[in-house]
């Protein structure tokens, strides 16, 4: 394994982030720990559904277009919710733990988590950030769609409420799930939705690259559209200075707060702990670390790493449906 953590890997870095297969198969093999009878060709047709999505080959589908919420981060979701699960199945008696069916169900919630940014053929925007603000309602439609196929129409109603736990679009308490179990799943999906994406090795360039140019399409930063949202930022710089305020009240009001530190579980899955040091809080504290720096310093151009979006071209590479390999585009 190399030192120095590349950037389209993981925090442990040694899973791709950038190919659905290598992360496919680190989940079969999280998931199989926990069920011997395991049967991967749901999850198999779910990572080529994803792949053809992303790639602009599932019809019905535009390809995907949003460099921050690309294919990438999706794929460390997943990964990150089939850790948790299995952290979680690790350190709890045997009666509270997650079913196998509950916890293949996760993942393909985490694995479709943010499919609402992924314009379908009769919208009219340019680009699928314009659906910020409302892609959580529209992947929670993918979900009720690409499930029943998958063998799952019976949870498709539960997973389109849960994946609300994600966003923003609902008032947490205002999401109908009853179950326990249920909502310790929805809280592992969002907890892991926000801890992969503030541990990415390029969190900050991505925000300042990629986050802030998708909220001006939304919107959500520059100058104020007519009709549209009262902008949160004026500038990447003050997206920026932001940051870290942004990152406590994460922590504070939902990874900490509403979803009772499940996070935690991840110290089972790496070190046998509940609240043990791990690769994602480590690398968070570094990315944290990193911005103060740049806010006292004013220096934003020495946030130096070169983030690539994994976007619809290289997926379609991966289906060889164009020339090329993974290891050319990496």
């Amino acid at each position: 394994m190399e030192s120095r953590r590349r950037n389209h890997y993981d925090v442990t870095n040694q899973i791709c982030l950038a190919d659905p297969l290598d992360v496919q198969g680190e989940v079969v093999r999280l998931l199989s720990r926990h069920d011997g009878r395991f049967e991967p060709a749901a999850l198999s047709t779910a990572f080529r559904r994803f792949t053809e999505l992303h790639a602009g080959l599932l019809p019905g589908y535009a390809a995907a277009d949003t460099p921050y919420h690309d294919a990438q981060h999706s794929l460390d979701c997943t990964l990150g919710t089939a850790r948790l699960l299995d952290g979680y199945n690790r350190a709890v008696p045997a009666a509270a733990r997650i079913s196998p069916r509950r916890a293949l169900l996760g993942v393909l919630i985490a694995l479709f988590h943010d499919a609402g940014y992924i314009r379908r053929s009769g919208d009219r925007a340019s680009n699928g950030a314009a659906y910020t603000l409302c892609h959580v309602q529209r992947s929670g439609e993918f979900l009720q769609r690409i499930l029943p196929p998958l063998g799952f129409a019976d949870e498709a109603p539960l997973a389109a409420r849960l994946v609300h736990f994600t966003g923003y679009e609902m008032a947490l308490d205002a999401i109908d799930v009853q179950d326990p179990l249920d909502r310790a799943l929805g809280f592992m999906i969002a907890s892991s939705d926000l801890i992969v994406q503030t541990a990415d090795r390029c969190y900050l360039e991505k925000c300042r690259d990629f986050l802030y140019p998708e909220f001006e399409v939304a919107g959500l930063a520059g100058a104020a559209q007519p009709g549209g949202p009262t902008p949160l930022y004026a500038s990447v710089d003050a997206l920026m200075r932001g940051t870290p305020k942004f990152n406590a009240r994460l922590w504070e009001e939902r990874l900490d707060g509403y979803f009772g530190g499940i996070h935690r579980y991840f110290g089972v899955h790496f070190d046998g702990r509940f609240g043990a040091p791990n690769p994602y809080t480590d690398a968070i504290k570094a990315n944290l670390r990193r911005i103060k720096l740049a806010i006292r310093n004013g220096r934003y151009d020495k946030l130096r790493l070169r983030p690539r979006a994994v976007d619809a071209a290289w997926m379609r590479r991966l289906l060889g449906v164009e020339a090329g390999t993974l290891a050319a585009a990496a």
